[in-house]
């Protein structure tokens, strides 16, 4: 008997069961009972930390940190700064979490210093990093400009610290490794969902106009060079949804 034939016959075969077992009952896909397959809501997001309280750093770490991501994202007409947006909280909260702890990364040897194009190399974690970071930027700070920390700087003091460090000027190796750190975390707490502690009220959403986790947008997609209409949108909603009766 040709392959051919066993090869139909066996296509057939597996075809005339997949058949049958659809046409069981409860087997019909739920499009079909006449409803939506899904609920609004029905796939809650996280919970987020309860706010007003730091998980990971110390009050002076997260002062400076506060302080930091200020000077990245400073305050103008166009926009509030890293700090009221609530960087440093996504931080801190992103530290608590596996993020911080390297829980999902190889951890093990051998390590090496690495090509710039490759990352960090080192053994320590991320909230590792933040700690002796933290402590060697404001020890920079006192050696270098009257004994004074970090946060109680002046702007442009601020700035010539993180400029210092940026560029590997001080004695402190990986300097330029934790300033890059530090931006990529303050640059992802400003525009990520507010429900991992920063971009408050999407203040960075709204500058740069993006739209937020909106379901569809199919009434838009045609609507070229247009501004968006609605008002951006967290994946936990909008505040003035919100009901007591959640």
């Amino acid at each position: 008997m040709p392959s051919s034939f066993l090869s139909r016959r066996r296509f057939l075969s597996s075809t005339g069961m997949m058949l049958l077992i659809a046409s069981a009952p409860g087997a019909r896909a739920a499009e079909y009972a006449g409803a939506l397959p899904w609920k609004p809501f029905a796939a809650l997001p996280p919970d987020p930390p309860p706010g007003g309280r730091w998980y990971v750093f110390t009050p002076e770490e997260a002062r400076t940190v506060e302080a930091v991501v200020d000077r990245l994202i400073p305050a103008d007409e166009l926009s509030i700064g890293g700090k009221e947006a609530g960087c440093a909280s996504f931080i801190d909260r992103q530290l608590a979490g596996s993020y911080g702890s390297s829980d999902r990364l190889y951890m093990q040897g051998p390590f090496a210093a690495g090509l710039p194009t490759q990352g960090y190399q080192g053994s320590a974690t991320p909230a590792g990093r933040y700690r002796e970071g933290l402590s060697a930027l404001n020890k920079h700070a006192r050696a270098t400009l009257g004994g004074k920390a970090f946060f109680e700087l002046a702007p442009a003091e601020q700035d010539k610290v993180l400029q210092d460090f940026e560029a590997g000027k001080v004695e402190y190796k990986p300097a330029a490794g934790f300033f890059n750190l530090v931006l990529q975390n303050t640059m992802e707490g400003f525009f990520a969902d507010p429900i991992y502690g920063g971009n408050k009220d999407m203040a960075g959403w709204k500058f740069i106009g993006f739209p937020g986790a909106r379901y569809d947008y199919r009434d838009y997609v045609t609507a070229h060079n247009k501004p968006f209409p609605l008002p951006p949108l967290s994946i936990a909603g909008r505040p003035e949804w919100k009901t007591g009766d959640k």
